[in-house]
């Protein structure tokens, strides 16, 4: 991880919408921040208290889709005043809401033994004083509106939550804007876990979660976060006190809006709200499960947008909402959405665009990804496994990188556009799904350049992440093997003074960065040294056709690139 922080914010709007599923209306009016204004944008429906010991007499407990304003607690932000039910937020540590300046960070000049960080990670105890920590301690339902410059809201309801189903906390949106240097800028710590990691499987309910966050129709919300790098709870030395053998995570938290335990994004009624999450590291992040079922989310992050990082368990589901990633390239990498456990699009609308120059993934899943319904446009360098999914869906494997900015449009016969998107990334993937790609034949255009795959010979060309399958129902052709390690999308090149790790095959016909050079003798297994132009290989050795024929399930079509029309001609008629 690379702290390489770009002054400013920047918010991109990717036009990445298949037809037919438009997104969501936007209601940008001057927002209201009465309890009975949310209680109309919200349409709230009755709900049960549920106080944990020490609640406050007044919090509400709510779980999505039984949301209830009767008794919430209105924050207003500020970086003079910050109230809790119009009256200033005191700093007793028993109340409810209680402000302080004591948020978690990665302090500087600390020695080996302090925790994982380098140099970049570090923050001085100056700059991370000069945010204000506001506390969430008991269940509840939370109302939060206005600006804190420097500041993070903390949900933790202590020891004993993770098992208390009734240690539920629901955070309302409505018109925040939040700003953090040294960590997240919104953390839940210690809420009701209603996950089960020793039956993990792709169809969690989360409805139970304790984390919750509801974006309020209308409202505007902005997060702009930082991360916090591993620091040890304790440590095991080696013989000579030298170096760490072994420890114990007190803290490590990677994204700008974080949850320790399962949460749940969901959006208001008419699901208008928007929430902007702008992040050094990562953006919207769980340990456990993360499910959206609405809202507009939208998400600039330096490295992987979303991530569920409990290995072989995690699962993120969209259900509803729009979001829209974008991987700025910050730290050199990153996912468009990571999980590793699995992935499961039911509905909505995801547009995800991995990191432009490196090995990820527009949508990446350990465990397997599953398309159900919505619509997905997502572009990377490197082809995840999608498993057996309940929607017709097509990935296209360039023959080169193309650039961001393009526009690409699928055309069925009648020459209908059925699909149009313009990523921002460069990408080497492209995979789409949408209820509106029925089974048929579709032509593609990339601004007013047809595209066409190539068919037949060894011109198929299928790029293999490290650990990763070929898609389900897909064989290689005759005598070709994914080769072993990770491979650059061809035509690709790594970024300025960047090695390929160790084990990383550059594809053929790639040369070498300058002042690389491969090394003499014996290649690793499955790296040969170049031979020409694999572009030019493929055209000789398939056929051309510009005719994307979309089956039940999944479609593939491989070394797809622009044509010129008179190669296309002579094809044609030969």
């Amino acid at each position: 991880m690379r702290k390489l922080w770009k002054a400013g914010m920047v918010y991109v709007t990717i036009a990445a919408m298949l037809m037919g599923c438009g997104q969501a209306e936007t209601d940008m009016q001057e927002k209201e921040t009465t309890e009975e204004s949310v209680q109309k944008e919200m349409g709230t429906q009755s709900g049960e208290k549920a106080p944990v010991e020490e609640a406050a007499p007044e919090a509400v407990a709510a779980v999505p889709g039984e949301v209830s304003l009767e008794g919430a607690v209105e924050i207003l932000l500020s970086d003079t005043e910050i109230t809790v039910n119009g009256e200033t937020a005191p700093a007793d540590e028993a109340a409810a809401v209680y402000t302080a300046n004591d948020i978690v960070y990665y302090e500087a000049g600390k020695d080996f033994t302090y925790g994982e960080g380098t140099a970049e990670d570090e923050h001085t105890a100056e700059e991370a004083a000069s945010h204000t920590v506001v506390h969430i301690t008991q269940a509840g339902t939370y109302v939060v509106s206005g600006k804190l410059s420097a500041g993070q809201i903390a949900i933790d309801l202590g020891d004993g939550a993770e098992e208390n189903p009734e240690a539920v906390v629901t955070l309302i949106l409505n018109g925040v804007d939040i700003n953090c240097s040294v960590a997240p800028g919104v953390i839940f710590y210690e809420v009701y876990e209603c996950g089960d990691k020793d039956n993990a499987t792709k169809d969690v309910d989360t409805s139970k979660a304790g984390a919750n966050v509801i974006i309020a129709d209308g409202s505007v919300n902005n997060v702009t976060g930082s991360y916090v790098a591993r620091i040890y709870k304790s440590v095991e030395l080696n013989e000579a006190q030298t170096a760490v053998v072994d420890s114990k995570k007190l803290h490590k938290y990677d994204a700008a809006f974080y949850s320790k335990m399962t949460m749940n994004v969901n959006g208001g009624a008419k699901g208008t709200g928007i929430l902007n999450i702008q992040a050094e590291n990562e953006g919207l992040d769980s340990e456990l499960h993360l499910t959206i079922n609405g809202g507009n989310i939208n998400i600039t992050a330096g490295n992987d947008g979303i991530n569920t990082n409990e290995d072989g368990v995690s699962v993120t589901t969209v259900n509803d909402g729009t979001l829209t990633i974008l991987v700025d390239g910050a730290t050199g990498e990153g996912d468009g959405i990571d999980s590793n456990g699995w992935l499961v699009i039911n509905g909505g609308t995801v547009i995800s665009s991995a990191c432009a120059f490196s090995g990820d993934a527009g949508i990446d899943s350990d465990m397997g990804i599953h398309i159900n319904g919505g619509t997905v446009a997502a572009t990377g360098n490197m082809l995840d496994h999608i498993a057996e999914s309940a929607q017709n869906y097509a990935v296209f494997a360039f023959a080169g990188r193309q650039l961001g900015g393009t526009t690409y449009t699928v055309k069925n016969t009648n020459g209908d556009a059925v699909g149009e998107w313009t990523p921002i990334n460069d990408f080497t993937y492209l995979i789409i799904s949408s209820p509106e790609l029925v089974e048929g034949t579709y032509n593609v255009w990339a601004n007013d350049k047809q595209l066409a795959a190539r068919t037949g010979g060894n011109g198929i060309g299928v790029r293999l992440g490290m650990g990763d399958q070929l898609p389900e129902g897909m064989t290689p052709p005759e005598g070709m093997e994914p080769p072993e390690g990770m491979t650059l999308p061809e035509g690709m090149t790594p970024p300025e003074g960047m090695t390929p790790p160790e084990g990383m095959e550059l594809p053929e016909g790639m040369t070498p960065p300058e002042g690389m050079e491969l090394p003499e003798g014996e290649l690793p297994q499955g790296m040969e040294r170049p031979q020409g132009d694999r572009m030019q290989q493929g055209q000789a050795d398939g056929e051309l056709s510009t005719e994307f024929e979309i089956t039940a399930g999944g479609s593939y079509f491989s070394n797809v690139s622009a044509i010129v029309k008179m190669e296309l001609d002579k094809q044609l008629h030969n």
